[in-house]
């Protein structure tokens, strides 16, 4: 058993909270909003977002950040990607020297281009920072369906602990020393999911979602591998895997998000309509300045761009993107002859 705090009672932080508490860790579930704290303590669920999902009674729900984050094994960062920095920012007087700290959050940051791990060694450069990502939705986590992820670390011991706290018959937890992909992997597919989201919006069909998940995972792994991921990585949980169950799964924020768009909502009111943090939106303007920073081709990402915050209509994206010059499919590919 390990003692095992969750910062931020989100979806996803709360279906942690129920995962962890029921591997019969000792669980802190921490919030910054006092609202959802009582509503927590009181109905030991998340009614709005996780119907029917109910804490532990061994899962302690607290305010108070210092409490928290004191005598801790893991800490669980689970706030969105919007809010990594100032949270760590906080947090950081009471981690502990060497704390391992297990990011689950998806997002890169449109200021500094950095993945919320490099954020989190940043802030917390005293502490041992992982990252756990994988095709999860908290919806599914939360009720005990089956679900595979992957955990990525500087070290094994690192992996190996974090697996260890995460695994059940329910729960299955890989290792990997990769941890940029696994980031780069788990943040580009929400911009990814837009444009699948978009194309379902605007009636297209399985022929049109299957392409852009397709030539989506080239342009996550161009992307990847110049910035020193692994192209295991996009092939694995959090790279292809992430990307299909958020193309296509009722669940995905970002898919939803990009269907509303699909048809005729602005990026504004999708986000509202959604009423959950839309990763996605926040990683687009990212993604495409990382892409020119490593002089990447991301076509794709580029389009989402334009169609988020230029006003581009979503139609006129999808004609640009089939109508792009003819090429191979694989440039690493040649003929015999």
């Amino acid at each position: 058993m390990a003692k095992v705090s969750i910062l931020g009672a989100g979806a996803w932080g709360t279906a942690i909270a129920i995962l962890l508490g029921n591997n019969g860790h000792e669980v802190t579930l921490w919030s910054a909003l006092e609202s959802e704290v009582k509503l927590l303590n009181e109905e030991r669920e998340l009614k709005d977002k996780l119907p029917g999902a109910k804490l532990p009674e061994s899962v302690a729900v607290c305010g108070e950040l210092e409490e928290a984050c004191r005598d801790k094994e893991l800490l669980v960062f689970a706030v969105a990607s919007p809010f990594v920095r100032n949270t760590a920012k906080i947090a950081r007087p009471f981690i502990k020297e060497n704390q391992i700290v297990v990011n689950v959050a998806k997002g890169i940051e449109e200021s500094t281009l950095n993945t919320l791990t490099d954020i989190l060694k940043e802030e917390l450069n005293h502490a041992d920072i992982a990252v756990l990502s994988g095709p999860s939705h908290a919806e599914e986590v939360s009720r005990g369906i089956p679900t595979t992820c992957v955990v990525g670390a500087e070290t094994k011991a690192s992996a190996y602990f974090i697996q260890d706290v995460f695994m059940s018959e329910r729960f299955r937890v890989y290792t990997s020393p990769d941890v940029v992909g696994i980031e780069l992997g788990g943040s580009i597919k929400n911009v990814i999911a837009l444009a699948a989201g978009i194309a379902d919006g605007l009636g297209f069909g399985d022929n049109t979602k299957a392409a852009l998940m397709t030539r989506g995972i080239a342009e996550i792994s161009r992307l990847g591998l110049a910035m020193g991921g692994k192209m295991e990585t996009f092939a694995g949980l959090s790279g292809v895997g992430d990307l299909i169950v958020t193309c296509t799964s009722k669940h995905s924020r970002n898919r939803n998000a990009g269907f509303l768009i699909g048809q005729g909502y602005t990026m504004e009111k999708a986000m509202e309509e959604v009423n959950q943090v839309v990763e996605g939106v926040f990683s687009a303007k990212a993604t495409l300045a990382l892409a020119k920073k490593y002089n990447v081709e991301m076509p794709i990402v580029e389009q989402v761009n334009l169609v988020l915050f230029e006003n581009k209509s979503a139609k006129e994206a999808v004609s640009d993107l089939l109508l792009r010059d003819k090429r191979r499919e694989y440039s690493e590919l040649t003929w015999l002859e």
